[in-house]
C-alpha cells in the first residue's frame, strides 16, 4: 500500500481536495487531483460524473491564495461545471458570480451552490475523458511502483 501523509504534512488546498473529493464519492463522482488539460493549466480537483459528466473545482485556501489566481477563467472550456472550494473562514463574497462553491475542510465538503451547466462538445469530452483515464492509471502505477516518478504533465 503506498503510504498515506498524515494531515499535518497536507498544505491546505491539499486537505480542501481531499475534503471535496470525499464529498463527491458520495455523489458517485470518482475524482483525479492535479490534473493538465492543455498546457500551461493544472486544475486542482476534475470530478467525473456517473453519467460522464466532468467537473472541475478549484481549491482556495486563502484571499492571496484566489487573488494570484489569474488563469481560473481557462478552466471553463474543460469541464461541464466549475466550482471553488474553500474553508468556513474564506470570504465567499470574492467568489465571482456564475460559478458554483463548495465548502471543504480535510474531512468532507458541501456543495452550496452549483455551477452553471456548460455541457462540453463531443470531442472535447473524448479528450478530457481520455486525459482523466491516462492521469488516474499513471497514479495508479506510481502507488505500486516506488521507483516511478509521477509528474502532472503526463
Amino acid at each position: 500500500m503506498p503510504d498515506v501523509p498524515d494531515t499535518e504534512a497536507l498544505r491546505p488546498g491539499q486537505l480542501l481536495a481531499r475534503g471535496v473529493c470525499r464529498h463527491l464519492l458520495s455523489h458517485d463522482f470518482v475524482t483525479v487531483e492535479e490534473l493538465v488539460p492543455t498546457t500551461g493549466l493544472r486544475v486542482d480537483v476534475m470530478a467525473l460524473g456517473p453519467k460522464g459528466e466532468i467537473w472541475v473545482i478549484e481549491c482556495k485556501s486563502s484571499r492571496a491564495d484566489f487573488q494570484s489566481d489569474n488563469k481560473w477563467q481557462g478552466y471553463l472550456e474543460w469541464c461541464d461545471r466549475f466550482f471553488w472550494a474553500v474553508d468556513a473562514d474564506f470570504p465567499t463574497d470574492l467568489l465571482p458570480d456564475g460559478t458554483g462553491l463548495i465548502m471543504a475542510d480535510g474531512y468532507g465538503a458541501e456543495i452550496l451552490r452549483m455551477g452553471p451547466e456548460t455541457p462540453l462538445a463531443g470531442a472535447r469530452r473524448k479528450v478530457m475523458l481520455q486525459k482523466f483515464a491516462r492521469h488516474a492509471a499513471l497514479r495508479q502505477h506510481a502507488a505500486r511502483d516506488p521507483a516511478f516518478r509521477f509528474t502532472s504533465a503526463w
